[in-house]
């Protein structure tokens, strides 16, 4: 169970349209725009399926000067083996290499529950690249510090090399990369518009997939609302490329759409959606679902921009696990 839900959790509100519109291998189909951009420079987007945990990793890179972010990579980890590896970013950095990009910047959409961040294994071979993520993380850590009890922990960002804020801008060669606040899943997530491409992270996913839960602490259905009423205000033939996909039983997985099929046909929320209608739907959904597999361990790592917590005096870092926690 991730922050989508499973393959058995694509419903929808009633009265909403079920028409499908995704992309995939095995299904297209396109939507004439309404509003379009024009003169607008497309970067260069590589996609990296983690199959573990439904994730996608993406690699955008300006053409011309081949510069380059990660978004949201992974690290390996095995709950039953307890034990981590890098098949899935060493994948990741092939490509880097085999495209002689330059690595600026690795950027974490937000702090992830249900995969643990590889964000620590490319900043060690890419040591120049800033580990980034958006503003509010710091809400987040103060939130888990209280949890867990992780004392150790700073809740002032300080363990990100740059702190990302709503509406901003850095360079990417010819391009930028634009921070837009989006909270609702989490507080603290970010989505990314780079040239004609948007970066969702957990948000909005594929159109006959729907939005993320909100249940996880200072989440709010309500809040996810307004948030993606924000992202539909961008053109509508922008690219969306999304956090997670699980498949359903029509199509296996897919990643990348068109932001008039998400504001035309997306599952739970389009632009004919009432906010009552979303919002109820959402909270009465969610109160349904399990937590993530991993979200102990992810938050625990990715609230410290991917370092494992402190070594313990025989030389091995643990994962607290708490009992009946208290969110």
């Amino acid at each position: 169970m991730g922050c989508g839900g499973s393959k058995k959790d694509v419903k929808a509100p009633e009265n909403i349209s079920l028409e499908k519109t995704t992309k995939s291998a095995d299904n297209a189909k396109t939507i004439p725009s309404i509003k379009l951009s024009e003169n607008i420079e497309n970067p260069t987007v590589a996609s990296f399926f983690h199959q573990a945990t439904n994730t996608i990793c993406y690699v955008v890179a300006c053409p011309k000067t081949k510069k380059c972010a990660v978004f949201d990579s992974v690290l390996d980890y095995d709950p039953v083996s307890l034990k981590t590896s890098t098949v899935h970013a060493d994948g990741v950095i092939a490509y880097i290499i085999e495209n002689n990009f330059e690595v600026n910047y690795i950027i974490d959409t937000h702090v992830h529950a249900d995969h643990l961040t590889g964000s620590k294994i490319l900043k060690e071979k890419y040591p120049n690249a800033k580990v980034c993520i958006g503003f509010n993380v710091t809400t987040v850590q103060k939130v888990f510090q209280r949890i867990l009890n992780l004392l150790d922990l700073k809740t002032d960002g300080s363990q990100f090399d740059k702190l990302i804020k709503d509406n901003e801008e850095i360079p990417l060669g010819d391009l930028k990369i634009r921070g837009i606040y989006t909270p609702g899943h989490t507080p603290a997530c970010m989505s990314y518009v780079v040239g004609d491409s948007l970066f969702t992270g957990d948000t909005i996913f594929m159109p006959d997939f729907g939005t993320a839960r909100c249940d996880f602490p200072g989440g709010s259905a309500d809040t996810l609302y307004d948030s993606i009423q924000k992202l539909f205000g961008l053109p509508d033939n922008f690219r969306v490329f999304v956090g997670h996909d699980y498949g359903t039983k029509s199509r296996k997985e897919a990643w990348e759409t068109t932001m008039v099929e998400e504001k035309l046909h997306n599952l739970h929320l389009n632009s004919n959606t009432p906010r009552e209608q979303f919002v109820k739907w959402r909270s009465d959904r969610d109160a349904t679902l399990e937590l993530p597999k991993l979200i102990m361990q992810s938050i625990q790592l990715n609230l410290r921009a991917g370092n494992f917590p402190p070594p313990e005096e025989n030389g091995t870092s643990y994962f607290k696990l708490p009992i009946n926690p208290k969110f």
